[in-house]
């Protein structure tokens, strides 16, 4: 098997320190990175997305009763043309199985170094993981304690021989001794 050009997995884990802010589809600007891309692709032939959608890639929502969609917070909706959203799409699936790719490559190519790869991850990660549930441990036990004191606070201060625990404060016992279990 051929092996993938090194310098584009290379490129791609390099930073580049560009940021750009418009409207993102697939987490990538639209204005600065889509376009371009597919005005270039339509122009070297390898793609052919309608001129109308390259030049008004956001349009207005509709329903399907023909009526301009609006969110709660009263604002058009606004959604990207279907042939460039459906593009970033196709180019999204073949990146993943590039990238699936590579690392198939590698593990093909190099076993046991992937293999010590995955190993030093794992030796890594406990004292990160160990913290974490501790952590989570922790926070537990007090949202516990914090129920405990508010049930026992909504408790009656007298209570009558053989009546009921309050259904909050038999909740919350109930709640704690299964947390603790």
């Amino acid at each position: 098997m051929k092996r993938m050009e090194s310098n584009y997995i290379k490129a791609l884990l390099r930073p580049n320190g560009s940021k750009p802010r418009g409207r993102r589809v697939w987490s990538i600007d639209l204005e600065t990175v889509w376009l371009p891309f597919f005005t270039a692709t339509n122009t070297m032939g390898e793609t052919a997305i309608a001129h109308d959608a390259l030049g008004a890639p956001l349009r207005l929502a509709y329903g399907a009763d023909g009526a301009v969609k609006f969110s709660k917070a009263g604002k058009p909706v606004i959604k990207v043309a279907k042939e460039v959203a459906d593009s970033v799409k196709m180019v999204r699936e073949n990146f993943v199985a590039g990238v699936l790719a590579y690392a198939h490559e590698v593990v093909t190519e190099n076993p046991d170094g992937y293999k010590a790869e995955i190993e030093a991850h794992i030796e890594a990660g406990k004292p990160i993981m160990e913290r974490d549930r501790q952590a989570l441990d922790t926070a537990i036990a007090s949202m516990v304690d914090e129920a405990i004191e508010k049930a026992q606070a909504q408790r009656p201060k007298v209570k009558a021989k053989g009546q009921r625990k309050p259904k909050v404060v038999a909740e919350a016992e109930k709640e704690a001794v299964a947390v603790t279990a």
